[in-house]
This record gives structure tokens, sequence and C-alpha cells, in this order.
């Protein structure tokens, strides 16, 4: 798939840009110079933790992820209400692969509504779509 293509469609939608690794990266990037990449490294995190099947390797992975993105105080605290804080805690004494679905879905409402506008409208983003915008004018008048 052509990568200017791609980088055009990221707009289209907040899954678009999750399901491309290089828009995935690039959010990164500009999250990271509004000092928020915790939120999109809890959520990558969380879909890793989706696809482990061994028993033992869920519970010390559920651990590892709530002490470093979902306690109070955690190192790198992701933005949730006490609540859902408090309902990923009680998951954990039966770690199961969807006990942070509802941290990682705030999260992800959290970078759609807020972070993915933002990003769209950086002029980072802005120069990629310019240059993917140019490349794919040129691939045009070339055929």
């Amino acid at each position: 798939r052509d990568s200017s293509r791609e980088v055009l469609e990221w707009r289209e939608s907040f899954d678009q840009l999750l399901k491309s690794k290089s828009g995935v990266t690039a959010f990164h990037t500009f999250l990271k110079t509004e000092f928020s990449e915790e939120n999109l490294d809890f959520w990558l995190a969380c879909e890793d933790f989706k696809k482990t099947r061994s028993k033992t390797k869920l519970a010390s992975k559920a651990n590892r992820i709530f002490e470093e993105f979902v306690q109070s105080e955690a190192p790198r605290e992701v933005n949730i209400d006490h609540e859902t804080r408090e309902i990923t805690r009680k998951n954990l004494s039966g770690a199961t692969s969807a006990c942070f679905n509802e941290a990682q879905a705030k999260t992800r409402t959290l970078m759609e509504k807020d972070s993915y506008p933002r990003f769209l409208k950086s002029a980072s983003y802005q120069d990629m779509t310019k240059q993917a915008t140019s490349h794919c004018l040129s691939k045009r008048s070339h055929t």
C-alpha cells in the first residue's frame, strides 16, 4: 500500500491512524511534544496484553501495566477517573484479557476527542499531508 495514501487516510478516523504502524509512530512523536504519550503507550500495552495467552504471563503483565499506568501516582499515570481506576484495580484479582477494557476505552476516547484533533492540526501532520498530496498528484500526472 502506498504510504502517501495512508498518511491522508489518518484524517478519516482515529481507527485508521491506530491501524497504521507509521500512523502510531507519528502520533506518538506528536504526543511526546505534548507530554501525553503515556495514553498511547497504555493503549498499546493493553492491545499487546489482550494477545497474551498464558495465565501466568497475563497476571504478571496485568500487574506491570497497572503499576506503570493505572495506579494513583504511577510513573506514567493515565488520566482516568477514580471509579475506572478502582474497577481496574478490582479486575486485577482475576486477571483476564479484558481487565483493562474500561480504562483502555476511556483513554482511547480521551485521545480521540482531545489529542487526535490537535495532531491533525499540528505542523508535523500538515507537512506530512502536503508531501503526501504532492506525491499522489505527481504519481497521477506520470500515469
